[in-house]
């Protein structure tokens, strides 16, 4: 027989010991977690059989679900079966239905854009056109909420829906029968070349589509003669992680680190560039403001402590908590938080949450009336907060969002009173809409294309008047120093939405980044050769 060693047993003792040790953590942990079930079990148990008035008990327990979750931080939540699959389009980049933007003006459905290449554009739905009746369900005039359309409007792949559709010019109502399918919802919302040399790539979310959308915009860009870029971020709230880090990879050469996770129980995973990237060697600007986050901040991040892109704008958000999803029984949902994440040099970018999840959703808030958002000094970042970049040692901020290399006040003098009412009370795209069905065929005779549209269409004075007085039917009196004060803005945004609704999407933003104050200084930057960075 075999000997064996002492050392041997010694080992052997010792794993069992600690494996019996184990098992008694978890079966500790075990009779804890049960407990407390068992607990919240007897409390819905005494409500529903004793309680004074009737309850529906499955809504208390997701209420219960819901508060407890909201405890822990304020992105882990509890997502109803309901809500399940709109919160999955966002992941996936797609949905089924018959593929329009809407909006809805005075109680009517106005279809503001056909998608191309989708069911409503097939059958001949027009933009202007408006839905009255849907499987001949009267949806105009009845008051009908704005959440009920999406339930009528979308389906199955392959089933049908009949619309009634009223049309300027036509004395009866148009049928049409539209077969549902597969609508993409795309990541990149325009990408083209701002000046010989530069291009321009706007990011509206992170989906499993971003990656591939993103790299297909970067090589035609790169034919068209790009050799650098600004990457708009603003206002992109973020979405898949993994999307974040297939974007970065696009910058980075290969072996460098994009970010790492770590959690009490999960181990630190360093997610590291690969040899692909589209544009790894050019000149790059990232813009965010306060609404990027998630995985905008990580793609600046990485970005920033590579010193690959100079960032301008103002501080992100400052989600720097990662979810993973975990079905629950009846098609509900679980979004936990299981790590935080790092940048390249070790920041972690998530802003305090101790104060509960009310003070944390109105930070913005408080950051907008502490000055932050149009003074640079206002804010103060500990030693604590300080780290340096990979290659150049600049210092960087963690704690709160990503700080930009380059600071842009935000400009409060064109958002007036006036403005807002107008634009609140849907009287500015009601009027754009209206006027721009009118006149589509005389705008796109005289303007065949955009870029005859941007160098020859200015807003015509009856249409801002007819602004002023549909203001007034609605409550809204005439402001003259408001009206003067966000006049330009309101003109260039107006001539943007009838260039989105007669052109294609991308035109909106090429009329808009006019008066881009983080964008027009990046393409300074750029021009004069010091945006960052080529990598070394």
């Amino acid at each position: 027989m075999k000997r064996v060693s002492a050392p041997y047993i010694r080992r052997a003792m010792l794993v069992l010991a600690v494996g019996v040790w184990a098992w008694g953590e978890c079966a500790a942990q075990l009779r804890t977690v049960q407990e407390s079930a068992n607990k919240i079990a007897q409390v819905l148990f005494y409500v529903d059989q004793m309680y004074v008035d009737t309850t529906d008990i499955n809504a208390l327990a997701e209420t219960m679900i819901t508060k407890g979750l909201q405890s822990l931080d304020p992105h882990s939540a509890y997502i109803p079966a309901e809500e399940v699959e709109a919160m999955s389009e966002q992941i996936y980049g797609n949905f089924e239905g018959i593929g329009i933007s809407y909006n809805v003006f005075k109680d009517t459905l106005h279809v503001i854009q056909t998608i191309p290449g989708c069911p409503s554009e097939k059958v001949g739905i027009l933009p202007g056109d408006r839905i009255i009746r849907v499987d001949g369900k009267t949806i105009a005039g009845v008051n009908i909420k704005r959440s009920e359309i999406p339930k009528l409007l979308r389906g199955p792949r392959g089933s049908k829906v009949s619309l009634e559709i009223e049309r300027r010019g036509e004395k009866e109502l148009l049928p049409f029968v539209v077969e549902r399918d597969k609508i993409p919802l795309h990541s990149v919302d325009a990408a083209y070349m701002l000046r010989p040399g530069i291009g321009y790539l706007k990011l509206n979310s992170f989906s499993v589509t971003t990656a591939k959308e993103v790299e297909d915009a970067l090589e035609r860009l790169t034919r068209e003669g790009m050799e650098s870029l600004v990457l708009d971020l603003q206002g992109n709230g973020g979405g898949v992680m993994s999307a974040a880090i297939e974007l970065s990879d696009q910058f980075l050469d290969a072996g460098k680190l994009i970010v790492y996770t770590q959690g009490e129980h999960q181990r630190r995973q360093d997610a590291v560039a690969t040899a692909k990237g589209a544009f790894e060697k050019g000149k790059v600007a990232v813009l965010i403001d306060e609404y990027s986050a998630s995985a905008s901040e990580i793609t600046a991040g990485a970005l920033q402590d590579w010193d690959r892109a100079t960032v301008i704008g103002r501080r992100s958000f400052g989600k720097g908590l990662v979810q993973r999803p975990i079905p629950l029984n009846g098609g509900a949902e679980l979004r936990l938080t299981v790590a935080r994440y790092y940048t390249p040099s070790g920041r972690n970018i998530q802003k305090p949450y101790s104060g509960g999840v009310e003070r944390y959703y109105k930070d913005l808030e408080r950051r907008y009336r502490h000055g932050e958002l149009v003074h640079a000094d206002s804010v103060q970042f500990p030693d604590s907060l300080k780290y340096t970049t990979r290659v150049e040692g600049r210092t960087v901020y963690g704690g709160g969002g990503i700080w930009p290399d380059i600071f842009i006040p935000m400009d409060t003098t064109l958002y007036s009173p006036y403005y807002r009412k107008v634009l609140a009370k849907g009287v500015l795209l009601t009027e754009i809409a209206r006027y721009t069905e009118t006149n589509r065929e005389r705008l796109l005779a005289e303007y065949p294309d955009f870029s005859r549209y941007e160098k020859g269409f200015t807003v015509p004075e009856s249409l801002m008047e007819s602004i002023v007085a549909e203001g007034e039917k609605e409550d809204i009196a005439y402001d003259e120093e408001g009206y003067r004060r966000s006049e330009r803005y309101m003109r260039m945004q107006i001539k943007a939405i009838i260039a989105r609704s007669i052109y294609t999407p991308d035109t909106y933003y090429r009329v808009v980044n006019g008066m881009n104050e983080p964008l027009i200084r990046a393409v300074e930057l750029l021009e004069a050769g010091d945006g960052k960075r080529e990598q070394r």
